[in-house]
């Protein structure tokens, strides 16, 4: 994907290549635009003088407050609308091995019934979209990331809409960052309480993986890197702005303290039992615990750690994933996941199980069921 401008230091970038190549800290995930020792610069190469030279890890970042602490966006009750998002379909055609890929657009639902709204429009030099989106507890704004390059040179670019009182999207706004990242895979994506950072997750070339915060208004980002996790996903934003809640390796909740300057080691919550994973986990309102799903499990567990609580139990349905990606409301009250083209509602509190269809505009029931968030 290409790079865009870089606002960062050349000095800094070249830090960043160095320690890049080991991680000397087991598990520790090490701020990208922290303090690193001096490398004196490469003599110049005539096969990199037309272009900037890729990187294995991503270049020192701008971003200098990573923490989102404005006034949270005010959560609107229980949830009336809800947004998927589906990966592009693709057919092979007769006795080709190319397959033809049909990008489809995301969809804003009623909540209530699951019936199709309104396709969210995308901005300029988009193509589609990719199945990974975030919600704001408010129930109207919601993060995504669009596609660009087609097939030829697929890569990621994000964006913000924002729902009417009627849940029909407004336009959307593209984030333009001002750092190079070329993104092309995305691990999971989470957007603040108060609507104003934006962090994701994405593998490095070489091995290892990479949160990231960026500042949804000047594009500016943040990275922390680390060669311990492989993947690193289920992102939340605790509400107070200062921590991020993740899965590492499917086996690990763990909370990251943004208020450190230097490197930090990730602060494990809790550990996987047995052979069940996790993929999803999000703060309560109050931000004293984490919700999590281990399997299709749905538990409570403080986070500074103790006893889990079991929320729900679901019995996994014919050909489900064997982890749970869900949603939580901006209430705490309501989790939605999908599977096989249904939106399924879990009330956390106790009470009936429900799920609706999920209509779409466009080819609808084909391809994988969409990823959901209200």
């Amino acid at each position: 994907m290409p790079s865009r401008t870089s606002a960062a230091l050349a000095g800094l970038a070249l830090a960043v290549l160095a320690a890049g190549c080991a991680d000397p800290a087991a598990g520790r995930v090490s701020l990208a635009g922290a303090p690193q020792p001096s490398v004196s610069p490469p003599p110049p190469s005539p096969m990199r003088s037309t272009g900037a030279p890729r990187h294995p890890y991503p270049m020192a970042t701008s971003l200098a407050e990573p923490m989102a602490t404005g006034a949270p966006l005010p959560a609107t009750g229980p949830p009336r609308f809800f947004v998927s998002a589906r990966t592009p379909l693709a057919r092979f055609t007769g006795t080709s091995k190319t397959a033809t890929i049909t990008p489809v657009p995301p969809a804003v639902h009623d909540a209530a019934t699951g019936a199709f709204l309104a396709n969210i429009p995308l901005p300029p030099g988009l193509d589609g979209t990719s199945h990974r989106l975030a919600a704001a507890r408010d129930n109207r704004t919601f993060a995504l990331a669009g596609r660009t390059g087609g097939q030829a040179e697929p890569g990621l670019r994000f964006f913000l809409v924002r729902l009417g009182e009627d849940g029909r999207p407004g336009e959307p706004v593209p984030v333009t960052q001002t750092d190079p990242d070329d993104l092309s895979q995305l691990y999971d994506l989470a957007l603040s309480a108060d609507g104003t950072r934006l962090a994701y997750a994405t593998p490095l070339i070489g091995g290892g993986a990479k949160i990231s915060v960026l500042d949804v208004a000047t594009g500016r980002r943040r990275d922390w890197k680390t060669a311990t996790y492989s993947m690193v996903g289920g992102l939340s934003w605790a509400p107070d702005g200062r921590s991020l809640a993740c899965v590492l390796n499917g086996r690990t909740l763990a909370v990251l303290d943004l208020s450190r300057p230097d490197a930090a080691a990730p602060r494990i919550v809790r550990n996987a039992a047995g052979a069940v994973p996790f993929e999803s986990v999000t703060h309560t309102p109050d931000g004293g615990a984490l919700i999590y799903a281990a399997g299709h499990t749905v538990e409570r567990v403080p986070v500074l750690g103790g006893p889990s609580q079991v929320l729900a139990r679901r019995e996994p349905p014919p050909g489900a994933s064997l982890t749970l990606r869900f949603s939580v409301d901006g209430t705490g009250e309501h989790l939605l996941y999908a599977h096989g083209w249904r939106a399924h509602r879990i009330p956390l509190g106790g009470g009936a199980v429900t799920s609706v269809p999920i209509t779409v505009s466009e080819r609808p029931g084909e391809g994988d069921s969409p990823n959901v968030a209200w």
